[in-house]
């Protein structure tokens, strides 16, 4: 386990970064024995200096959902982060002077009517909880360098977990789905870049089902003493590969009946 000196000393690097937009090399490159806790407590550490500043949680975002992600990852988990209110974005033009090397992914959004706490939260708990889910993109971004600069190793699932889980924005669609009245399981989207398909995908691929990586944040939290809240806005997890984004860049994500969500880099 890293000091809690070295912890809070990589998350004020964190807080500098994402201001200044400049990368920093992996911490587990410095900090071999870094462990999946120490990634967890930067982060704790990175959310209460963004609250020093007035900065609000309104949310969390699930990570790392896919079988695929997972094995390439080596871990046997999804990985979780915080929403802080500055991600929340309209949908139109994004100023990409926000981030360092955007890329998009597609995702629903889970808004719950009432909280959620572990343990023993369950995908049907998730489901009765929940006021509405909504179409949605969200931004990612490498505050951590995603391979490193000279020898080009990619990141360590550690280092991701300090980096909030890589989330940066989120563009929430208008369209409301019950789910009441819908399988998520069989919600689908095509996701376009200037106007080609890049991936199209199917909400299964969270895990078999969306609600069950909100079931698992509830129960992970909860020994950290925490829950989700009535209100909260929860990313069940991307079911397309990440596509990267450059200034002038325009995405689309239809997701049919459940509407469309669109945005430009600018």
């Amino acid at each position: 386990m890293l000091s809690p000196d070295v912890t809070l000393e990589l998350a004020r690097r964190l807080y500098a970064a994402r201001r200044s937009r400049t990368q920093l090399r992996h911490f587990s490159g410095a900090y071999p024995q870094m462990t999946i806790a120490d990634g967890y407590a930067i982060q704790r550490e990175w959310v209460r200096l963004e609250q020093a500043d007035g900065r609000v949680v309104k949310g969390r975002k699930i990570g790392l959902t896919s079988r695929a992600m997972q094995q390439a990852s080596q871990i046997d988990e999804p990985d979780f982060a915080p929403l802080m209110d500055d991600m929340f974005f309209a949908a139109g033009n994004i100023p990409i002077d926000r981030f360092i090397a955007p890329r998009v992914e597609v995702e629903l959004a889970f808004v719950l009517g009432r909280p959620l706490a572990g343990p023993g939260v369950t995908r049907d708990d998730v489901l009765a909880a929940t006021d509405h889910v909504l179409p949605a993109i969200e931004i990612i971004d490498a505050r951590i360098e995603q391979f490193d600069r000279e020898t080009k190793a990619p990141r360590k699932v550690f280092d991701t977990i300090a980096d909030f889980a890589a989330n940066a924005g989120v563009v929430l669609g208008t369209s409301r789905i019950r789910p009441a009245d819908v399988d998520l399981r069989w919600v689908g989207a095509l996701l376009e870049k200037n106007g080609t398909v890049e991936e199209t995908g199917l909400a299964a691929g969270v895990l078999g089902h969306p609600a069950t990586g909100v079931a698992w944040l509830a129960n992970r939290i909860a020994p950290y003493g925490e829950r989700l809240n009535a209100g909260d806005v929860v990313l069940a997890g991307s079911f397309t590969r990440p596509v990267t984004a450059v200034a002038g860049d325009a995405f689309r994500v239809d997701y049919g009946p459940h509407g469309v969500v669109a945005l430009r880099f600018v």
